[in-house]
């Protein structure tokens, strides 16, 4: 059971490295075709806009297909994205390739959270699911220490940083042939023998006779009307607001801009590119270890805690890099200087708070909340939300930051954002700690009637 969760995971880890990998190559993209800001953010964010797509469609071939096929195929795509772009020889080329990893990502937000919560235990179940974004920060700490690596190797360096991508990948896809299909998913195509080889040999064959009984119970009671238009019902009402409100806060508070950017934040405040790469390491490897002590938490502590505390140390961590930036420019001259020491510890701050509360949790809740003939179409509709959002914040931050409120209003609206956040989660947020996925169902969706 761990190694087929961290194998659907490590979709996480690929997730994380495409997503930052670009952060050592956007300026050198935009002098090498003399980009203009708004084709800058378009070209940044393309991968982005595939998410989007990726995460809307993503719910058909986890469904009809399966999870197991549907995981092999983004191996395939990220693949040919890391190899794309890696060889593009013009800005429309890379934003193809780009595109094309989107999607995959985009798909991997649906299966990969969906499957590992479809094959664990429920006092296991937060650990497991968490994983997904363990590997994502992974991802994201072996990018930015790739591009520090070879960002000294030549002016094609961010060739090589985005065109290693394809290994990782290679090795993921090759792993994936070795899961098996998710056991709900086979019921749910009626395979009721298939489904119950796995679950014995997950948890032995008893406890797979009364799982496979609850997962029967559970799809006999579902609606029969169309899965899409149940999303959308009164049954559902309560837990689909919810989703689509942690989807929006964990993105419109900036944490992807931060990411893709990284380096120009750093520059901007003061320092060269290759002490700017340095400072993306350090961040990311404190994205890591405080992922870890989420996962180590998730299933101590439970959901709401770890989102209240950790979005509110977001909202005082932004405000803060917000003020760092304000001050410097209060203080007039044409070259205002930046506290850069106090907005490095208000980005790890920042980052540390996110990698505990928002990161995991959204995850780790987004595979719980829905039933289970609703689960992947949920899960698609809330990651396209999740994308647009995400999509949207990157494309814009270069204009902010150049045309429009400035680093300082840029994160002081950030700051504002998590403020709101915290208010929603604190009124909103249910707990599912400890619960199967069938109780978690009956429960919410009784919160909803």
């Amino acid at each position: 059971m761990f190694f087929w969760s961290l194998t659907s995971a490590l979709a996480g880890f690929l997730f994380g490295f495409d997503t930052v990998v670009i952060s050592g190559a956007e300026q050198r993209i935009q002098e090498l075709w003399q980009l203009t800001p708004g084709v800058h953010g378009f070209a940044i964010a393309s991968a982005l806009y595939g998410t989007v797509l990726g995460a809307i469609l993503g719910g058909i071939p986890t469904d009809r297909f399966g999870r197991k096929p549907t995981l092999f195929g983004i191996g395939l795509l990220y693949i040919v994205s890391a190899l794309g772009s890696a060889l593009a020889s013009d800005v429309q080329l890379f934003i193809i390739a780009r595109f094309i990893g989107g999607l995959g990502i985009g798909i991997s937000t649906v299966v990969a959270p969906l499957y590992i919560s479809e094959i664990a235990p429920a006092k296991h179940r937060g650990l497991l699911a968490g994983m997904f974004q363990f590997n994502i920060v992974f991802g994201i700490v072996v990018a930015y220490l790739s591009n520090a690596l070879l960002t000294g190797i030549g002016p094609d360096a961010w060739r090589w940083m985005l065109g290693v991508a394809a290994v990782p990948s290679l090795v993921y896809a090759c792993f994936c042939l070795g899961l098996p299909e998710s056991p709900r998913w086979l019921l749910g195509k009626g395979r009721d023998p298939q489904a119950l080889d796995i679950l014995s040999s997950l948890h032995g064959g008893a406890a797979a006779l009364e799982e496979i009984a609850q997962i029967r119970a559970s799809l006999n009671a579902a609606p029969a009307a169309s899965r899409w238009r149940e999303v959308f019902g009164p049954r559902l009402r309560f837990v689909l607001l919810f989703a689509i409100g942690i989807a929006f806060f964990q993105q419109i508070t900036g944490i992807n801009a931060i990411f893709y950017y990284l380096p120009t934040i750093f520059a901007q405040a003061g320092g060269g590119l290759s002490t700017a790469f340095g400072r993306s390491v350090v961040v990311g490897l404190v994205n890591l270890g405080m992922t870890f002590v989420a996962i180590w938490l998730i299933d101590r502590i439970g959901r709401r805690p770890l989102l209240i505390f950790g979005v509110s140390g977001m909202a005082v961590a932004l405000l803060t890099i917000s003020w760092a930036f304000h001050a410097a420019t209060a203080t007039g001259g044409a070259a205002p200087v930046v506290n850069a020491p106090l907005v490095l510890c208000a980005i790890i701050g920042f980052v540390a708070c996110f990698a505990i509360s928002l990161g995991p949790v959204m995850w780790v809740m987004l595979a719980e909340i829905f039933p289970n003939e609703q689960r992947a179409a949920a899960i698609s509709l809330v990651g396209f939300w999740n994308s647009l959002v995400s999509a949207t914040v990157t494309m814009i931050f270069p204009w902010e930051l150049h045309h429009g409120f400035g680093p300082a209003g840029t994160f002081l609206g950030y700051g504002l954002m998590a403020l709101a956040g915290l208010l929603f989660f604190v009124v909103w947020t249910p707990e599912t700690k400890g619960k199967t996925l069938e109780e978690l169902e009956g429960a919410l969706m009784r919160t909803a009637d």
